[in-house]
């Protein structure tokens, strides 16, 4: 008797596992995660070492930004690689920080940073803007290498020009750039 017992309870068990496994399927049946892409193929590939750039300003005297608001643009580079024109002969470049409120356009220092009053700005090689967080316009291409060509220079902030308050030290910005080949 005693081993009826346990095999009927086991079997009510089983029983209600069953019937709990087979209602579960159901009731998950629709979807409820899904994963969604676009697999695109890019024009040129970065040479390497571009991927990730520390890029060195030289020394700029509080001095020279109270007479000139800015310094000379310092040319960098960024180079393109197996560059194919049949998907796509133009490039444009984005690139991405925090922008300095002072200084609507131009990077903000990094916290920690020595320096103070100033902004980092980017321009093209014939003194054109390139606004931070914006779109550049657009770059043609040629088959194999490209290079585009940019500057980095360093501005004072109007009110630190003015009352002459333009912070000494060393500073950082940080930048993402993006790629696009429309």
């Amino acid at each position: 008797m005693r081993h009826e017992k346990v095999y009927k309870a086991w079997s009510c068990a089983g029983l209600a596992l069953l019937l709990t496994c087979g209602l579960m399927p159901e009731a998950q049946a629709a979807d409820n995660l899904s994963f969604k892409g676009n697999l695109v193929e890019q024009a040129c590939t970065l040479r390497p070492g571009d991927e990730a750039i520390t890029f060195e300003l030289w020394d700029v005297t509080s001095k020279h930004l109270y007479l000139n608001t800015r310094s000379q643009g310092r040319d960098f580079k960024l180079h393109l690689e197996d560059c194919d024109t049949t998907i796509s002969n133009t490039v444009t470049i984005q690139f991405g920080g925090r922008e300095n409120t002072a200084l609507p356009g131009l990077f903000a220092l990094d916290g920690g940073s020595g320096a103070s009053g100033i902004g980092v700005g980017l321009e093209t090689p014939s003194n054109t803007p390139l606004p931070l967080n914006a779109v550049s316009d657009e770059q043609v291409l040629s088959n194999g290498s490209n290079v585009i060509e940019l500057k980095a220079y360093v501005q004072g902030e109007p009110q630190a020009i003015s009352d002459q308050t333009i912070g000494h030290g060393t500073f950082t910005v940080t930048s993402t750039f993006t790629l696009d080949y429309p």
